[in-house]
């Protein structure tokens, strides 16, 4: 774990899967509003370029994590106590495709897990983690927002793994909302379509569609997505956004299929 200016006092936020993509968008969000945050991924280096990204003066930590492992999640959880003493926003973020373009009958059990593990598994661990703490700490409560996808709604071809982790993204994010009101813990999904990110370069190149073809996708902004995530952070307690879609305008969502 590395640090800059610890015990800062403001909101601490976890954002998973900060070393790239949607994650560092959102993490240069929060720490350029004066949150302090919580850096968490798989790979050291990346997430060394969001805390550079966010200047001298942000208040970050990085915490290498593979969100699939409980221990990981916990030291991950451990080390943000230790650092302000409270959690009061996990951003669910950290998430695979797997396979692209694979055929159902042709989707390795290994990869099939591998989705799972990531996607849901891994978001529920940070979520369960993120829960006690937030229901634990003084003032109590806090945020939980759930990375979905459009996917959560419509599929896109070969998809089954990906798809089927953020259509389970949906109950879970449900659950916790329900499950978290007796505690001030509000929980919120939001559904990206086509950020511009490493996961949507292919988009550039032309992809599967629904009816057969091969097309070019529009992409937005990762800051787009980013000012929305923020908008839903820092709402007060008494107010959640539960779910929100955010996508390029001209993307084949509406009608997709």
């Amino acid at each position: 774990m590395s640090n800059k200016l610890l015990n800062s006092g403001a909101r601490t936020a976890v954002v998973t899967g900060a070393g790239s993509g949607i994650g560092r968008a959102v993490a240069l969000a929060l720490t350029g509003a004066g949150w302090s945050v919580a850096l968490a991924g798989r790979r050291p280096d990346p997430l060394a370029g969001t805390a550079e990204l966010a200047g001298a003066g942000a208040r970050v930590i990085t915490v290498p994590t593979d969100v699939s492992c409980p221990g990981d999640v916990d030291a991950l959880f451990s080390a943000v106590r230790k650092w302000t003493g409270r959690a009061d926003l996990l951003f669910n973020n950290a998430g695979t495709s797997g396979p692209r373009s694979v055929p159902v009958e042709d989707l390795s059990y290994d990869d099939w897990r591998t989705v799972v593990d990531v996607n849901l598994t891994g978001a529920f661990l940070c979520a369960q983690a993120a829960y006690r703490q937030m229901k634990e700490q003084d003032p109590q409560g806090g945020r939980i927002i759930n990375n979905g996808s459009v996917s959560a709604h419509a599929p896109r071809p070969h998809s089954v793994a990906y798809t089927a982790t953020k259509h389970a993204m949906t109950g879970l994010t449900k659950s916790l909302s329900l499950d978290g009101r007796p505690y001030r813990i509000a929980c919120g999904q939001i559904d990206i379509g086509n950020a511009e990110t490493e996961m949507t370069e292919r988009m550039r190149s032309g992809v599967p569609q629904a009816n057969g073809a091969v097309a070019v996708e529009p992409v937005m902004a990762a800051a787009d997505v980013a000012r929305t995530v923020l908008h839903m952070a820092e709402l007060p307690l008494e107010a959640n956004v539960q779910f929100a879609t955010v996508l390029a305008t001209t993307m084949p969502y509406v009608g997709r299929g």
